[in-house]
């Protein structure tokens, strides 16, 4: 999509004389274009608080994701997680509704945590994985400046595109269903089983099925914030349940739903600025450039789709798919890889659940910031958020993972040379527990079987430049 140097006009801005702004308006009016969209101050103040709601669930995730072990053993601080997951979406989100002036909401995205969690950590420190996200977001917005982003978005097809999103959805499931314990490692024939020794054991993971049920049926019945809902419910019975004694503290495995001290703290920024940039060479530069290609494919293509999706939703796209602030959405959303590398949140990118805050009516940058003062409010509910067992916060994870495979109804299935590099890309993530293996056999599969067919000159020359890379990236066994 080729982007003009004159912003495109809405619906409303286009109408003509009819839609004339009346006279008196509030300075609020005037700066987020309230009434030339359409809307009011009510419902924005209203699609802000509905769209808090419907992500609030991050601040619960992300420490989640982020808790394990680097390569020295050390792992991050659950309180200073939170707070930073909590800073690093407050402020990336005020930028994008007081700059970008969109009705869109920042925070943590699950598949770059998930790529740093489960990829990056185990092969350096944390510092050292944070910079990689800061380098990331400097290279989207990079891109999004001397716009070869249109190059990188028209290089890769549209359907594996989509595998790479189902394949990140199996994988953040797969995420969810190990922490919980639903899943563990097998010590009979098979790599994986269910639970421990093939039986599910012990309440908390009751708990994580009750929470993931609940879910799943408070969305069937279309209910507002149903991830939310469903964690607070699980939170709930998992502390009435530990506090009567039902369920012994060690049995959640670290993670108890017990309240230490005062509801309120001040926020522990500790790992605010713990970024390294460096010190790759065990692992190879050659790793560290997939990894930060990686990154950039978990965050970026992933935003580009939400924002234009939200934009679409809430009225604002013209008739070429153009919207009011697109690259400066697009910047803000690069940015925040960079923000979230700096305060050790992980990449921060746009929520698609933003939709929710635009079907409340929301349509400017005043709602996207009313979610971001939420968020900001929630650095000092930093105890009350611990409350929540790592084994319910999971059941989220699941349902997130399940949401993400609606994108398989967009795949030709019934075409060979799309068919097998999305199914290539979509198992070969959660069965390798790395996104960039399945992105590699699918980039690889998708050029070798158009050749195949004769076709070798559909894949454009950066899809076979991005084949031959991963072809040495794989036998120079750095696809781990």
């Amino acid at each position: 999509m080729t982007q003009s140097s004159v912003e495109p006009r809405t619906v409303s801005e286009d109408a003509g004389n009819g839609t004339r702004i009346p006279a008196g308006r509030s300075w609020l009016d005037r700066y987020f274009h309230i009434t030339h969209r359409g809307s009011s101050v009510a419902r924005e103040v209203r699609g802000g608080v509905t769209t808090f709601m419907a992500m609030a669930y991050i601040l619960l995730l992300n420490p989640l994701l982020l808790g394990g072990e680097d390569a020295l053993g050390d792992k991050l601080s659950q309180p200073a997680l939170i707070t930073a997951t909590a800073l690093a979406a407050a402020v990336t989100t005020l930028a994008m509704g007081i700059i970008g002036k969109v009705p869109l909401a920042l925070a943590a995205g699950l598949s770059v945590a998930g790529v740093l969690s489960t990829q990056v950590a185990p092969n350096m420190t944390w510092p050292q994985a944070m910079g990689m996200c800061v380098i990331y977001g400097a290279v989207i917005c990079l891109l999004v400046v001397t716009g070869v982003r249109e190059v990188v978005m028209n290089a890769i097809p549209l359907a594996l595109k989509h595998g790479i999103t189902i394949g990140i959805g199996l994988f953040i499931a797969m995420i969810g269903f190990v922490n919980a314990g639903f899943v563990g490692k097998s010590e009979g024939g098979g790599p994986v089983t269910l639970g421990v020794g093939g039986s599910l054991t012990g309440w908390p993971v009751v708990l994580f099925t009750v929470t993931l049920l609940l879910i799943f049926m408070l969305q069937a019945r279309k209910v507002p914030g149903a991830i939310l809902l469903g964690i607070i419910a699980g939170t709930v019975i998992s502390v009435v349940a530990t506090a009567a004694g039902w369920i012994k503290e060690e049995a959640w495995g670290g993670s108890a739903p017990i309240l230490h001290g005062s509801v309120v703290s001040m926020p522990d920024f500790s790992l605010f600025g713990q970024v390294e940039f460096g010190g790759w060479e065990k692992l190879g530069y050659a790793a560290v450039g997939m990894i930060v290609f990686t990154l950039v494919l978990a965050g970026f293509f992933d935003a580009m789709a939400t924002i234009i999706a939200v934009g679409q939703e809430a009225k604002l796209a013209d008739a070429t798919g153009r919207m009011p602030g697109l690259n400066k959405a697009l910047f803000i959303d690069g940015a925040g890889g960079a923000i979230g590398g700096a305060t050790s949140a992980s990449g921060q990118t746009v929520f698609i659940e933003s939709a929710t805050g635009v079907g409340e009516g929301a349509r400017t940058g005043l709602s996207a910031s009313v979610t971001g003062l939420f968020f900001a409010a929630c650095l000092f509910f930093t105890p009350l958020t611990q409350l929540v067992p790592g084994q319910v916060a999971s059941a989220a994870l699941v349902v997130i993972g399940a949401m993400m495979l609606q994108n398989a109804r967009h795949v030709d299935w019934s075409d060979w040379s799309i068919a097998v590099p999305v199914f290539l890309t979509v198992v070969l993530m959660p069965f390798t527990y790395t996104i960039t293996t399945g992105v590699g056999a699918g980039v690889i599969a998708f050029c070798a079987i158009k050749a195949a067919q004769g076709k070798w000159r559909e894949p454009s020359v950066l899809m076979w430049i991005l084949s031959v890379v991963f072809v040495f990236y794989f036998a120079a066994g750095t696809g781990h």
